[in-house]
């Protein structure tokens, strides 16, 4: 399936992150969940993010830690 791009602003600054239907429904989930906009928790994932490292990248293994703590690892 294709990306789907958002844009948000970021500790100041306007940028857009791109991720497949699947990352969204994770983050759109967990963000109803905490009663917190998903710019906000877009930007509480990229604090923890290293500078080297894409905002893509982190926010789907933030998003596959989310689904692993809820459902578990995948051990098969």
């Amino acid at each position: 399936m294709g990306l789907i791009k958002r844009s948000f602003t970021l500790h100041g600054h306007r940028t857009s992150l791109a991720l497949e239907p699947e990352f969204w429904a994770v983050v759109d989930e967990e963000a109803e969940r905490r009663s917190q906009a998903v710019a906000a928790l877009i930007a509480e994932i990229d604090l923890t993010r290293d500078p080297d490292d894409s905002l893509s990248s982190i926010v789907r293994v933030w998003a596959l830690t989310i689904v692993q703590e809820k459902f578990g690892p995948n051990t098969g």
